[in-house]
């Protein structure tokens, strides 16, 4: 069986759910066609790999650009142009657009396979009918964004998509909802695999550590609510608790949250350690006993399933997965999101702990990750999301 992949870039070093994906696949005698729109970055994967055309802001270049895309297409696979443009026209898209479709997926109409899969929801938009001009099935995973940001802004964006997917993958109960919610009626085809982690790599230490350093593994991103974190934490040393957090990510909100760490006064407490390896990223987990991930929006969280994984002792927001990531008051807590003075409170509940009782949580959520989100069960279940 041949599945073709649709991504926006090659799978980055924190993307490792695409990567495992991918290997597992091919370790179980699947073939995999990975569509990217550049291949900049490195990559340890021994897949097929192929660019969209590049296009320039000359207009005169993208003219040439286009018309060679398009009469190379013609020339060599002039049936599967055909199709895309018959189907697009019984959509009603104009001349231009039936077109410009087949040009800015001509990369992929050289190719045949069973499945073509598109990584994100937003990636599907306006390519609906190019599975079926080539006569594979079509897949969309949703993971947050794509679901729970996109469609606010961009109103019957996925309307075209509800009818013509084969297949959604969603990675939570809350993810699936949204799916639900924004239009899609045949629930039968949504199949829920949750992301996993390597066990083997990400292990609890065998004490719990009793300092109060805490960490988050985010992109410096506004839907991360660090802004919000960082208000609890001021809160809490008002309160007298001393503590260290760390910061790892880099992003476009830096300057913004070194600028609240300035203004809250929290100089001595926070740090930003900018993007790590993922080596260098369990080597901050193993040195940290907290954890927090108080997102406005988040599909799931590879982060957190780590951070359980190794023991720490974890606070999360009620957005989307992350309530099913983390079970409150089981496995951690989850607190209800934009509420810094209740994470506050939060907080320093559980620096109070008794060291017992952080125990008992800790080997309660080592034990879920271990049975319920391991790179094997996640790949066993992609198995049967193509095959069944």
């Amino acid at each position: 069986m041949k599945i073709g992949i649709v991504l926006p870039s090659v799978p980055g070093y924190s993307e490792t759910f695409f990567t495992s994906k991918i290997k597992g696949l091919q370790n179980n005698g699947f073939e995999v066609l990975l569509f990217v729109n550049n291949i900049s970055k490195n990559t340890t994967l021994n897949c097929q790999i192929i660019t969209a055309p590049k296009f320039s802001k000359n207009k005169v270049k993208n003219a040439f650009i286009s018309l060679f895309c398009l009469l190379k297409t013609i020339l060599f696979h002039y049936k599967d142009a055909q199709n895309l443009y018959q189907l697009d026209k019984n959509d009603g898209l104009t001349l231009s657009k039936r077109i410009k479709s087949i040009i800015i997926n001509s990369h992929i109409l050289t190719q045949k396979m069973d499945w073509l899969h598109f990584g994100f929801g937003t990636m599907a938009i306006e390519r609906e009918n190019v599975a079926k001009a080539i006569g594979a099935k079509m897949a969309v995973s949703f993971r947050g964004f794509d679901i729970g940001i996109y469609p606010i802004k961009h109103i019957n964006c996925y309307n075209k998509t509800w009818k013509k997917v084969d297949k959604i993958h969603v990675i939570s109960d809350d993810i699936e909802e949204l799916v639900m919610k924004y239009g899609f009626k045949d629930n039968y085809k949504i199949k829920k695999i949750t992301p996993a982690i390597d066990i083997d790599y990400f292990k609890a230490k065998n004490s719990v550590s009793k300092n109060k350093r805490i960490i988050t593994v985010a992109r410096l991103n506004w839907k991360k609510g660090l802004e919000y974190t960082l208000e609890a934490l001021k809160i809490v040393k008002e309160k007298g608790f001393d503590f260290q957090y760390y910061i790892v990510g880099e992003g476009i909100e830096m300057e913004r949250l070194q600028f609240a760490v300035h203004q809250l006064g929290l100089n001595e407490n926070v740090f930003f350690l900018g993007k790590l390896t993922t080596s260098q990223v369990k080597e901050e987990m193993e040195k940290s006993t907290y954890y927090i991930q108080y997102s406005l929006q988040e599909g799931f969280c590879n982060s957190v399933l780590e951070a359980q994984a190794m023991g720490l002792l974890c606070m999360v927001s009620d957005a989307e997965g992350l309530s099913e990531n983390v079970l409150h008051n089981e496995t951690g807590f989850v607190i209800s999101k934009r509420n810094a003075a209740l994470l506050a409170t939060k907080i320093i509940e559980v620096i109070n702990l008794s060291q017992i009782e952080k125990e008992n949580m800790i080997h309660k959520a080592v034990d879920r990750i271990k049975a319920n989100f391991t790179i094997d069960n996640q790949l066993k279940q992609f198995i049967d999301f193509y095959k069944n």
